[in-house]
């Protein structure tokens, strides 16, 4: 096994969160965000159906968010360089 953990969105240098993935796993993943959004769009049309859509939309992005805590860099406030 790894010594060292191989994480697929790694912490942003300001701020807190993660920036732009620095994996495929973590390109996969928010590739099938992107089609799940986009895919919602064409099913739930916001201007018909907008608590559908909003609730979709939290669900998957909620998922999203799941994954990148999962398999991400532990979050915390950062200031940049040290």
């Amino acid at each position: 096994m790894d010594a060292e953990k191989k994480y697929w969105f790694p912490a942003k240098r300001y701020g807190w969160g993660w920036g732009v993935p620095n994996a495929w796993q973590g390109w996969g993943v928010l590739a099938a965000y992107a089609v799940l959004l986009v895919l919602g769009m064409v099913v739930w049309p916001l201007a018909q159906n907008p608590v559908v859509f909003v609730a979709y939309v939290s669900f998957i992005s909620a998922i999203l968010v799941a994954v990148c805590w999962a398999k991400g860099e532990p979050p915390n406030w950062r200031w940049g360089a040290k």
